[in-house]
């Protein structure tokens, strides 16, 4: 069963927006995902390219994530992919042919490298309004 998200999120990504959709490594109020945890939106970044071309990465941090949880994230991340990013890429130019949802247990600045920092990616793309999982 999936949970609403809640009111602060629209706050979350009028921030991200506002700070021109760079990386900011400053985190903002709680997101909560169906596994109970609480994320925190660190940025969405639209300005570099993917895979697949235009992308948009919606950058979450997840404190107590450890390298077990990873079968649990991407469930989270499939919800937060559907109930929060699909709706907030409508309009962007170019219109990104992936979303790309990440989960780091610190706040790591985009594109660098951190092996001591638990990070998840998942990659989804839009099909007839939904998000479609995809190897990334």
């Amino acid at each position: 069963m999936r949970r609403a998200i809640s009111h602060p999120v629209l706050v979350l990504v009028a921030l991200a927006f506002a700070s021109g959709c760079q990386d900011d490594t400053a985190a903002g109020p709680g997101v909560e995902v169906p596994s109970g945890r609480t994320l925190s939106l660190i940025d969405v970044i639209t300005n570099a390219p993917g895979p697949k071309g235009a992308a948009a990465r919606f950058r979450f941090l997840a404190p107590d994530l450890t390298s077990e949880d990873a079968e649990v994230a991407a469930a989270d991340m499939q919800a937060l992919c559907d109930l929060f990013a699909l709706e907030r890429t409508e309009g962007m130019v170019p219109e990104p042919q992936q979303i790309i949802i990440s989960f780091a247990n610190a706040a790591v600045p985009f594109g660098e490298a951190a092996p001591d920092v638990v990070q998840f990616f998942e990659s989804f793309r839009v099909e007839n309004g939904v998000c479609v999982w995809e190897v990334f």
